[in-house]
């Protein structure tokens, strides 16, 4: 894991515990998860705040569904992924 993943998951998780939030985080093969369980009671004011701090990740999301709940969640990659000789724009041969 890179120190810079892991200051990215463990800033996330910090901001969405500043939220009053309790944030998990698990390391994968290729990148820290950061999930937590959100409340109904949520202020709209919160959930704003809460997902400027997921969108600093890689990728991010919200399950919801009437047996669990919501659970919002992170992923912060811990390795580069490769590109396989993709270009990017202005990139001449």
């Amino acid at each position: 894991m890179s120190a810079a993943s892991g200051a990215g998951a463990e800033g996330i998780a910090a901001r969405l515990t500043a939220l009053g939030l309790t944030p998990r985080v698990t390391e994968h093969a290729r990148h820290l998860a950061i999930e937590a369980e959100v409340p109904d009671s949520l202020p709209a004011e919160r959930w704003r705040e809460a997902l400027e701090a997921v969108a600093e990740a890689d990728r991010f999301g919200l399950l919801a569904n009437s047996v669990n709940g919501r659970t919002l969640w992170a992923a912060v990659h811990t390795e580069t992924p490769a590109t396989g000789g993709v270009r990017g724009p202005g990139s001449q041969r």
